[in-house]
Order: C-alpha cells, then sequence, then structure tokens
C-alpha cells in the first residue's frame, strides 16, 4: 500500500503528472504548466499511471477519463484505496452523469474538452491551494517568529507584529517552503486570499522589503529572508 502524499515533504517545485494518450494534449499542457513553475510527469495509459503516482508520488494529476490499459475512472478508484493525491479529471463527455461518475470515483475537480490550456493551470493552482490549506499546520515557526495560520496572526515572544494580507501569505509561503528558493512567479500564486488588485511580479520585491522593514530584518545580514540573486528568495534556515 502506498502511504499518504506530505507535500510538506516535498516543499519546492510541485509535480504534476499528466495522464492522456493523446500525445499533443500531453505536449500542451506540458507546456503550459512548464510555464506556470510545475515539473511534470507523463503517463499514457492508467497502468503506468498508477504505477508513476506509487513511485513517484506527485502532488497532483491531471487525469483523462478514456484511457487504454485502465480507464481514468479505475485509475482514480485505485489511487484513492491508497493516497490523498488531488485529482483534476479530464474527458470529451460534458453530461452530468459522466460528472458525477468523475467525482464520485475521488476526482477534486472535473474539466471537459476542449478547453484551454491556460484554464488546467488555474484548476492546478486552485486544488494545490485547497490541499496545501487543508494538509499545512495550523502554526509555522520561523527563528524566533511564530506565524498563527487560522487566525493571520505574527508574533515575536509575546509582542504581535502587524502585516498586512499580501506580507502575511508572502511569509508564510517563505516559511512552508522549508528553506527551499521561491521565485516570484511561485510567490504570486501562494496569495490565496481573495485581493481587490492581483499581486504583480514586480511588486514582490517591495512587498519584501515592507516585510524586512517590519521584523527588522536586514538583507545584508538576513535572519529570516534571503534574497537569492537571480531567483527569488527563502526562508533563512537555522544552522
Amino acid at each position: 500500500m502506498m502511504a499518504s502524499r506530505s507535500t510538506g515533504a516535498r516543499a519546492g517545485i510541485p509535480k504534476v503528472l499528466v495522464v492522456d494518450d493523446d500525445g499533443k494534449i500531453v505536449a500542451l499542457i506540458r507546456a503550459y504548466l512548464n510555464r506556470a513553475g510545475y515539473q511534470v510527469l507523463e503517463a499514457a495509459d492508467g497502468l503506468s499511471a498508477l504505477r508513476l503516482i506509487r513511485a513517484a508520488e506527485p502532488d497532483l494529476v491531471v487525469l483523462d477519463v478514456m484511457l487504454p490499459e485502465l480507464d481514468g475512472l479505475a485509475v482514480a478508484r485505485l489511487a484513492r484505496e491508497e493516497t490523498d493525491i488531488p485529482i483534476l479529471m479530464l474527458t470529451a463527455r460534458s453530461g452530468l452523469s459522466e460528472r458525477i461518475a468523475g467525482l464520485e470515483s475521488g476526482a477534486d475537480d472535473y474539466l471537459v474538452k476542449p478547453f484551454a490550456p491556460s484554464e488546467v493551470v488555474a484548476r492546478v493552482r486552485a486544488i494545490l491551494r485547497r490541499s496545501r490549506s487543508s494538509s499545512s499546520p495550523a502554526r509555522l515557526q520561523l527563528g524566533d517568529l511564530r506565524l498563527d495560520l487560522e487566525g493571520h496572526v505574527l508574533q515575536r515572544g509575546a509582542k504581535a507584529i502587524e502585516l498586512t494580507v499580501v506580507e502575511f501569505d508572502l511569509l508564510a509561503a517563505l516559511v512552508s517552503a522549508r528553506g527551499a528558493v521561491l521565485t516570484r512567479d511561485k510567490l504570486m500564486d501562494a496569495f490565496n486570499r481573495d485581493l481587490e488588485e492581483p499581486v504583480l511580479s514586480r511588486s514582490i520585491d517591495v512587498y519584501v522589503r515592507r516585510l524586512r522593514a517590519k521584523l527588522g530584518d536586514d538583507a545584508r545580514r538576513p535572519r529570516y529572508i534571503q534574497t537569492v540573486r537571480g531567483l527569488g528568495y527563502r526562508a533563512v534556515r537555522e544552522t
């Protein structure tokens, strides 16, 4: 039996398994997911998909219903017996009965062909956010800082440090990555709240500067947030 996934143990680049016997569809989805910062694994039939789920432990599966060897509904049911991996089901059939069958087999979401590849990326992001939210610890620690994720409160000792929603989510994303470098694009994906205006990639540096100022962190001798030139940022791990 396969152990339950542990997304925290694989903090860094999420792995997405794309399962479809149409090579053109796989190539298109792979290109868009790679561009969005995801690592992509591929399978063209149901049995190969199950083997990869067990061996590679991807963070999410994009799974076509109509597959050789073993169809997608059977793959989803078997995977659900062994793991809680999120599943985005793809199908050419738009009927209600097909949608219900997909969801009852264990799929987390359902997308009907033809679809825009950008919508696949959006669904993958949304599902992974929900998965991280439900499996993440209620509190995070970075040095002498404590983050209460449910209360959205940052404390140093008994003193609370006032942060904006974006500043808190930025810090939580860095701490959750456990020392892995997060690019600006990945940090934008971490803001899982409905904001009045979207956070742009070029704005990340501004938010980091504001966050450092509130934490009393020196960019030249960082205690909490380290700049990795040409890549992005990461939380400073204790040595």
